[in-house]
Parts: structure tokens; sequence; C-alpha cells
């Protein structure tokens, strides 16, 4: 490497500028357009397309031959990118027509057209900055979202007709809870036939309004943001199926949240969930809504990607908990064992169905399922894979634990032939990481120790690295995962990444072993730092800890409730008052506030514990996490007369994509844990 790690690593956005992403492959399985940079240091995405027969690649879309330079994003495209972690600039998001003859996308809140086939791009004059461009199924119109209205564009007239406008209301828009709970980006969906939309109508005035400060620069205006924090009002959303005749027919649901929708050739159906979440219901839309099917669980049912779905003759496909694991279901029948626990559905190529599925938590597999057979479509070498297919062409992403970086293989009818080249760069670290279970448990538990130590030269002081909440893993197979822990295990640490109770890839019960109560979370922490110390020389009397977000709660956790085992704790961006957080994370796992489950998760009261070094980090711009929590525990810490550490990142949101401040930060904090750890 020419430049540092925190450098390289800040620069690289973690190391995705360069990676292909956002397939779409076109109905003959002929060709594949995607998404990647020019290199592994280049922001800008660019649309490319590649030629299944021939192996070849080609641009298609270059931002910058569009004179794009700083990129000028409306307020409501920079809080998509937010809640999506897009880190990168340029054509990050498209979408075509039926046939991938044409894709739209949006630059700077313009709005282009391109003609794949030709290359040829086409700037469409709009009234205001566009977001979620999408064409019809046969790219005669594109919808888009300006100014809170929905509006349609005529391809061929060239007439734009306002769909759905309403002052302080937005449609087409997902809301905050979708976009950052449930994974649902989008908020209008075309019919087959294109002449109507099924449309999301949101109103947020029940919504708390939060404002958010730049002390930076007083002189600014705060910036006012509907919050929906727990066991206060959620957005009102409505449904309305909308013709390009100017009908308005109301889909109305009982529920609290819209999960996602679907308008495919058998039909409307939507995807609802009631503000407990203690169900999941599947509706159809014809004269009105009819139940389908309805999965309920005493704590709470999760949200699987990619289904609904149907195959070629309306068979449906879903996902649900079944005997102990979470299966694949086509019809009304579990088609796979509840010992490999699904993960998503990623395509449904005629009837073939494409899905993501772990028997071993540490790793994800794609499988296919056709006519009630299974059979495992990625490599034998364990890794995290995933992948979409369609026309016969199937395309997986992997990576492994030896492996910095992804892999892409096209397969045509089951057969390899080519690959779209990775222009990420190669952090040119040597990774020493091994995967144990530890404890009683078995917890999957990632060890890493530096390039340079040799067994029995001496004891090494710990760092956990944990995130170790709900919904998210860390201990995976693949190397990716683990750059940024190997650089800090040259620092002088051993490394320890632990996937506690409430992670995904064990099953159902696994997950809902934190219900009501986040803090088994440290236990688990404990649990796999004393079992790698049965197999690792690990100085105990020198122990770390730091995470961010939910790992940023765990680690202030840890020193304010375990000091006999942590020493010294970087809390970034925590959770440290969950009644300031979302309505629909929070109540998932610890219920409505009334229940009284909240305190005994929280931090506040427990600020007069401390007795070990802390630093806490925040973003100012925060509207995820916002700093509140971290600035709420420090004036307890203050009253409580606790000393702390507090480094307030001004212009920082939840993610910190400034290369300045990513790579300073890493420097900070190693710092920190040196000086605390002696």
């Amino acid at each position: 490497m020419t430049e540092s790690f925190p450098r390289l690593f800040a620069r690289t956005r973690r190391f995705t500028l360069g990676v292909p992403r956002g397939f779409t492959i076109s109905p003959d399985g002929g060709r594949v357009i995607f998404l990647r940079s020019r290199s592994g240091t280049d922001p800008v995405t660019c649309l490319w397309e590649f030629d299944v027969a021939t192996g070849a690649e080609r641009l298609v879309v270059d931002p910058l031959s569009l004179g794009a330079g700083e990129e000028n994003l409306p307020p409501e495209e920079r809080a998509r990118r937010e809640r999506s972690r897009e880190a990168a600039g340029g054509v990050v998001a498209y979408a075509t027509d039926s046939a991938a003859e044409q894709a739209v996308f949006a630059l700077s809140g313009a709005l282009y057209l391109v003609d794949l086939a030709a290359g040829a791009v086409r700037h469409l004059e709009t009234p205001g900055p566009v977001i979620d461009p999408r064409l019809n199924p046969s790219g005669t119109r594109v919808a888009y979202v300006t100014g809170g209205a929905l509006h349609v564009r005529d391809l061929g007239a060239d007439e734009d007709v306002v769909l759905a406008a309403e002052e302080g209301v937005t449609y087409g828009l997902a809301e905050f809870i979708a976009s950052e709970e449930m994974d649902r980006m989008r908020g209008y969906w075309w019919s087959p036939d294109g002449d109507a939309l099924l449309v999301e109508r949101v109103d947020e005035a029940p919504v708390t309004r939060w404002h958010i400060a730049d002390p930076a620069n007083p002189a600014s205006e705060p910036v006012t943001v509907a919050y929906p924090a727990a066991g206060t009002p959620n957005a009102r959303t409505e449904l309305f199926v909308l013709g390009l005749d100017g009908s308005r027919t109301p889909v109305p649901f009982d529920d609290e949240y819209l999960v996602t929708a679907l308008w495919d050739d058998h039909g409307l159906a939507i995807v609802t969930m009631p503000r407990d979440q203690k169900a999941l219901r599947l509706l159809t839309v014809t004269d009105g809504l009819a139940p389908v099917r309805e999965d309920v669980d005493p704590a709470w049912v999760d949200i699987v990607p990619g289904v609904p779905d149907h195959l070629s003759d309306g068979t449906l496909v879903w996902v649900a908990d079944s005997e102990g694991g979470r299966r694949l279901i086509v019809g009304d029948r579990p088609v796979t064992p509840p010992t490999l626990q699904v993960r998503s559905v990623l395509a449904v190529d005629g009837d073939t169905i494409l899905f993501q599925a772990s028997a071993d938590p540490t790793e994800v597999q794609v499988w296919t399922c056709s006519a009630g057979v299974l059979a495992r479509v990625s490599p034998e070498e364990p890794g995290v894979y995933s992948g979409t297919s369609a026309g016969g062409t199937t395309v997986i992403i992997g990576a492994t634990l030896e492996s910095q970086t992804s892999v892409t293989r096209i397969f045509r009818d089951g057969r390899p032939c080519g690959h779209i080249d990775s222009h990420a760069e190669r952090p040119g670290i040597d990774l020493r990481v091994s995967l144990v279970p530890t404890g009683k448990r078995n917890l999957a538990t990632a060890v890493l120790l530096p390039s340079w130590y040799e067994p029995g030269s001496g004891k090494l002081p710990v760092l956990m690295d944990p995130y170790g909440g709900p919904g998210a893993q860390r201990v995976l197979a693949s190397g990716r995962m683990f750059l940024e822990s190997q650089w800090w295990a040259e620092q002088g640490f051993a490394v320890i990444v632990a996937d506690g109770r409430g992670t995904p890839g064990r099953g159902p019960a696994f997950e809902r072993e934190v219900l009501h109560d986040f803090t088994v979370t440290l236990d688990d922490q404990v649990e796999a730092l004393h079992g790698a110390a049965a197999e690792y020389d690990l100085d105990l009397s020198r122990v770390g800890i730091r995470g961010w977000s939910f790992g940023g709660y765990l680690a202030a956790l840890a020193v304010l409730r375990r000091p006999d085992v942590f020493h010294a704790a970087i809390a970034g961006a925590p959770v440290t008052d969950w009644r300031l957080y979302d309505t629909c994370y929070t109540e998932r796992y610890l219920g409505h506030p009334d229940e009284g489950h909240y305190e005994a998760s929280s931090l506040l009261a427990d600020a007069e514990k401390l007795e070990r070094p802390l630093l806490l980090v925040h973003g100012l711009a925060d509207d995820n996490v916002v700093a509140a929590h971290t600035l709420r525990l420090s004036s307890a810490l203050l009253a409580a007369g606790r000393p702390h550490t507090v480094l307030p990142l001004s212009g920082v949101t939840h993610m910190t994509p400034q290369e300045v401040v990513a790579e300073n930060l890493l420097l900070l904090q190693v710092d920190f844990l040196k000086k605390a750890l002696g």
C-alpha cells in the first residue's frame, strides 16, 4: 500500500467503491445491467452492461460525460441515501422497463433516460428535483416524485402530468420507518399494463418534530425532522390506485405498517403489519382486501426480503417460521428443512426460485428450488453469497474468508460463462482471522491476531469489536467483514468479534431471546471473551470494547455494568435511552414504553457506576440516533461526577463518509485505547 490503511479505508468507502452491484438481467438472459465506479477510489458510480454471449463489458452511462460535478442533491434524496447507507455518488440507482431496453435515473436531481442498446442518454426537463424515477413496464412513461408530488411523463408526447399532489403530504415516497427499519425504499408501484399505479400517501402531521442544529455554524437554521420516537405517533400512511385516466381508488388497510406491495400478472397484493409486529398479513386487492395468509408470533414476526412473489402459474412464494426454522414456502407447503435458515428470496425465474439460506450462521449460501427440488448453486467454499436470476442467466456474487473483495460470476443454464470484474482496491492487509464457536451457546466468534504475533510470545490486550444487536451479523465467512478489525489487531490487540443472541442465521428462537431485554447481548460478549481466552493467550486485565450504533450502546453498557471485565470503551453514536429511538425497531424488541421494559435496557440510570475510561463519539447531524443520546448520557455522567470524554463530529450523520473524519477518527480511537489500557 502507498497510503495508510485508515486513509485507504476512508477513501474507498470501506472498500466498497468499484464493486459491481445493482444487477438487472434482461428477460432473455442475454444482458446484465449493473452499477460500478471506474476504480476503487472513484466515488462516481457508472451504469454498465455485460453481454452474456461474448463476455464483453460496455460502459453505458458515465455521469462525468453528462457534466455532473459535485452533486447537489434535494433533501429527500439525501435522506434516502442516508437510510440506504449509500456512500457513493453518480448513478446510485436506476430502473428499467420490463424488456430492459431503457433505463431511467436521477443525477443531482435531474432526470435522464437512456437507450441501453444505443447508449444514447436523454435529459428530460422536470419542474423540480427528481426522486426515484421508474419506467412503466412497456417503457412508454416514467413516474417520479418532486416536491412530494407524483408526476407521470409520457415519453412519446413529452407530456408531464401531476398525478397526485397535496400540500403538507407526500405521494410516492416511503416514510422514515419503512426505509430505515423495513428496507422498503419505494412508495409506488406500476401496474403490469402501465395504466395505473399503486401509490403511498404519507402524512407526517402526527409525528413529533425534532430539531437538529449545527452548533459549529450558529447562523444556520436547525433542520426540522419528523421523528417517530418509541411510544409516539407514526406517520399516517394510506394507499391509492391512481389511474392515468384520473381515477383514484382507495386501498384501505387497518394495520399500522405497510411492509411492501407486489403488482404482477397475477394481481395486486400488499403486506401489512400491526404496530406490535406480532402478525404479518398478506392481502390481495380486488374489489376490496382479501386475506391470503397471516403469520403470527407472540414475540414478533420478521420481515423477509423478496416476498411475496409468484411462480409462473401464480403459486405463492413466501417465507415463514415453522418447526423452529425460517423456511421457504411454495403455495402452502414448506419446501426447505427447518435446519436451513432462509435469509431472502433473490429472484423467481419462471418456476425456479433463487434464495439465500444458512445451514451454518457464519455462511450465507445461494440455493434454487424448482419443482420442490433444492440445489445449492453457490460455490462449495464457505462464504457469503448473493445473486439474481432471469431468462436462464444467474449472477452469483460472493466473498470468502480468504478473499478481500467480492467475485461476480455469470452462469447460463447452470454453466459458468464469465465474470464481471471488481475494480475495488485490495487492502493489502494480512488477515489472520479464525472463526470459532465460544461459550455454552456456541456463539459465532471471530478472533483476529496481529500478523506479527507468535503464539507463546506473551499475552495480548483484548479489543472487543461487536455490533451485537438484533437483525445484523458481524461474524461471517467473508474477509471483507474483518479488514478494519485486522487493522486494529495490527496495533497490538487480540480482536474479538462475537454475534450473540438476537443475531440472524441461527433460527427464530435464538433471535427472540432478546425480547424485552437488550442487556443479554452484554452477557454474550462476556461469554465470548472468556471462551476465546480459553484458547488464546489473552490479557484479561486489559480489555477494551468499541462499537457504533447498537455496538456503541453495547460498549457503553459494558463499562457501566461490567467494569470487572471491561477496562475501557469507545461508544460511537450509542443509543443511551431507548425512548429516544424509533417506534418500529424499539417496540419490536422492547414493546411499547408503557409496558415497562425500557429502563432496564437504557443507560442513563447507570451513570454513577462509571469507573472506567469512556469515549463517547457522535455525529451532530445524525437523524437516526440523534446526538441527544450522547449528550444526555454525558450530562448524567457529569451530574454523577464521573469523568469521561466526548468527541462531537460536526456535520456528520450516522455514517461517517467524510474521508478526513473517517481516517482521523480511527487514529484517535487507537490513541484513546492505548492510553486507557496502558
